[in-house]
């Protein structure tokens, strides 16, 4: 299964559950006690948190799969195919290193250019920081938009 189609059947649960607990909610301020409306309150709140935490992950998730179309239409998208590998799969640590030092040149001869910066956050990625590289990631959006 692809990762679009976790992603869809994922929200999907998540709204299933959003809806329950806003009923739960509901039933609680209903209850017309001080105690039970505070909780139906708070209860109420937390849906709306998940809801906005879930569209800005899908908007990112969409948003990179749409800059990394247009890379690989382009014939820019990140090659790692050639560096050497773990038996884990993962690339070797010194040629991640590397290879970001690379990326990083790049982005610091084109600073304003989305498709370095894309590329920057794929070499975060394959060197194991996930932090920085959708740091990254956001960065060239930004460019991009």
């Amino acid at each position: 299964m692809n990762t679009r189609v976790t992603a869809l059947i994922l929200t999907a649960c998540l709204v299933v559950y959003f809806v329950l607990l806003g009923q739960r909610g509901v039933l609680l301020i209903g209850t017309g006690e001080p105690v039970g409306i505070a909780l139906g309150i708070g209860v109420l709140l937390l849906p709306l948190i998940g809801v906005w935490i879930a569209w800005t992950n899908l908007r990112f998730g969409w948003q990179t799969e749409k800059m990394a179309r247009e890379l690989a239409d382009q014939g820019g998208l990140p090659d790692t195919s050639a560096l050497p590998r773990r038996p884990s799969g993962r690339v070797d640590r010194d040629a991640a290193d590397a290879w970001f030092e690379d990326r990083r040149a790049e982005v610091e001869a084109t600073p304003e250019d989305w498709r370095a910066w894309f590329r920057l956050a794929h070499a975060y990625d394959i060197a194991g920081d996930r932090r920085r590289a959708r740091e990254t990631m956001r960065r060239a959006i930004e460019l991009h938009s």
